[in-house]
């Protein structure tokens, strides 16, 4: 496996892999992957991340968004990964996770969160492993539109990491 910078030409398969995911009803509330178009303009330019297999296919990716335009929140932002389900369970999502947070840090980002269904204990799992703190629940702050919980409301776990060596005195 190879990680390495997304560009343009990865969009396809990065909306691919995200539609691939909302299939499992555990990564979003979003019912609909968009286009690349949508995509770039909900993440920074920043840190954008692929994983890409011994043939150069991408099968995962990862992300940031920012949490707010205010200048204080600079170093503040939301991340995303996603691996292409036929890879689950290969480490591509630690890797990616770890390459992200690598790549935030040296972009100056200090405070890196993660919002997760508390169904997802995979996920949650491996944000701990790499240095996520569990920091609070958000109850039932979406209603389900699609998938096996359609119509349930569902909390979410905000997750957080800070940086030892960004924004530290």
């Amino acid at each position: 496996m190879n990680i390495r910078a997304m560009t343009d030409d990865d969009g396809a398969s990065v909306v691919d892999i995200y539609a691939r995911g909302l299939l499992s009803g555990n990564a979003t509330f979003q019912d609909d992957a968009g286009t690349w178009e949508s995509w770039s303009a909900g993440h920074l330019n920043e840190c954008r991340l692929v994983a890409c297999d011994d043939d150069g296919r991408v099968v995962g990716w990862a992300g940031l968004s920012g949490v707010s335009n205010r200048c204080v929140y600079r170093g503040v932002a939301e991340i995303s990964v996603y691996v292409d389900p036929d890879f689950h369970g290969q480490g591509l999502g630690k890797a990616l996770l770890a390459a992200l947070i690598a790549a935030s840090e040296k972009e100056g980002i200090w405070s890196l969160e993660a919002g997760v269904f508390p169904e997802n204990e995979a996920s949650i799992a491996l944000h701990h492993r790499l240095g996520f703190e569990t920091v609070g629940r958000k109850r039932g702050l979406g209603r389900m539109s699609y998938g096996p919980m359609k119509d349930q409301w569902r909390d979410v776990m905000l997750l957080q990491r800070r940086s030892t060596t960004v924004g530290v005195e």
